[in-house]
């Protein structure tokens, strides 16, 4: 972390104590996203049935788990499966807050899960723009807005360490690209949808629909003022500093889906009602949308699902390495495919690497200079070149490491599998 991903320190604290609970297979890597996700779809239902009703709870439980993107990170060893359950907590509590202010305990509480979730993520502090449109649209009173405000502060002021802490390792984030009108269809889609389901999940009269709030709390709190703003404020406001800075990875903002699930809950639930049979309608609805979603679910258990899958070209390296054959990576980062499966490599010498990652105290060690790594390129009698499918990356070692191979040796073998080449060189 004095090197690189200080913003998810407390996520590799927290896998470090599970692993050493568990062990460290790939079930237990998971493991925790799945039962975050599964966390969030139920904290996405009771707020969905405290504001709709049971039938809109339910739904919008379901709807999260189906929706493909929530799917995918609930089947990754990352923080951003729990950074979505600790954004649906966080909008369950305030939901009850903004229907019974309660005592200092409450708001201690939400003010600590936004904290810990931003610590896992500090983009999730978009939560935050959210949260305070659906306060000012909710019109709650003087008081539930100033508690609200200094939870908030305390939030983000509990943050800014890690997040200065951070800047100082922004070269993370150089790979996003800037927007470009393609990477705008998503989420407009994801708020067109999000604008239909409201309209048609509107109703807001007895048991059954959405429900005002009982108490001292104000007038205006609805479910669609609650998941409209958590669906499209967090978007909008990390697209709009992307103009300036490109930043926008959908998976930054992956909490987002939770106001889209509840607006589809709402809306089915709203259709279930309003048929003369809802029981055969909501066996077609779920039936119908299994069939369409099922090749995406399908698709996303297979290894083509994941394009930076590390082992695949281990194993391509695996079976072509030759005793003492030398081993390049292009870039340095791709030397995580060693890291990961190490015994794929034991036969090999890495040409550039100087320090390892355990001598160096970094995440993937320190190379030579180029001028070193270009004579220990032209030393080796055969190299395996690990590389992105993209192409070469721009900086002084990886261009020395180009311009050995090219020099000294000839390519007799390209092998490109899952966004990833596998080439070995030949002295000529």
């Amino acid at each position: 972390m004095q090197h690189v991903d200080s913003v998810h320190g407390l996520y590799y604290l927290l896998m470090h104590g599970v692993f050493g609970l568990f062990g460290d297979s790939l079930v237990v890597l998971r493991l925790p996203s799945v039962v975050a996700m599964a966390g969030a779809a139920a904290f996405v239902a009771r707020i969905g049935a405290q504001w709709g009703g049971s039938a809109t709870g339910l739904c919008a439980g379901v709807a999260l788990a189906l929706i493909p993107a929530v799917q995918n990170y609930a089947q990754e060893g990352r923080s951003y499966a729990l950074v979505t359950l600790g954004a649906a907590c966080g909008t369950w509590l305030l939901t009850g807050l903004l229907e019974r202010p309660g005592r200092a305990v409450r708001w201690m509480a939400y003010a600590g899960v936004v904290l810990v979730t931003a610590w896992l993520n500090w983009f999730a502090l978009l939560l935050l723009p959210a949260h305070a449109v659906a306060v000012v649209c909710a019109r709650p009173g003087r008081a539930v807005v100033v508690r609200w405000a200094a939870a908030s502060a305390v939030a983000v002021t509990g943050t800014l360490p890690l997040i200065l802490r951070s800047r100082d390792q922004s070269v993370q984030v150089s790979w996003i690209a800037p927007l470009t009108p393609g990477s705008l269809t998503v989420p407009a889609l994801m708020i067109v949808g999000g604008v239909a389901c409201a309209w048609v999940g509107r109703a807001r009269a007895g048991r059954g629909a959405v429900r005002e709030p009982r108490g001292a709390a104000g007038g205006g709190v609805s479910l669609g003022v609650v998941a409209l703003p958590l669906l499209a404020v967090p978007q909008v406001v990390l697209l709009a500093v992307s103009l300036v800075k490109p930043l926008y990875v959908d998976r930054y903002v992956l909490f987002s889906h939770l106001g889209l699930a509840l607006l589809i809950g709402a809306a089915v639930a709203r259709a279930y009602r309003a048929v003369a049979r809802p029981g055969v309608a909501v066996a077609v609805w779920v039936i119908a949308l299994g069939l369409v979603l099922l090749p995406a679910g399908l698709g996303q258990r297979g290894p083509g699902s994941r394009i930076d899958d590390v082992i695949a070209p281990a194993n391509v390296v695996a079976s072509t390495a030759h005793d003492g054959d030398g081993v390049l990576f292009v870039p340095a980062a791709r030397r995580d495919t060693a890291l990961v499966a190490p015994e794929k490599f034991a036969r090999l010498v890495d040409v550039a690497l100087l320090e390892t990652p355990v001598e160096s105290g970094t995440l993937k060690g320190v190379e030579k200079d180029p001028a070193r790594i270009a004579g220990a390129v032209a030393a080796q009698r055969r190299v395996i070149l690990v590389t992105d499918a993209a192409g070469f990356s721009t900086t002084e070692g990886d261009r020395a490491k180009r311009s050995a191979l090219d020099a000294y040796f000839v390519c007799v073998s390209d092998t490109r599998v899952h966004g990833r080449r596998v080439a070995v060189y030949e002295h000529r």
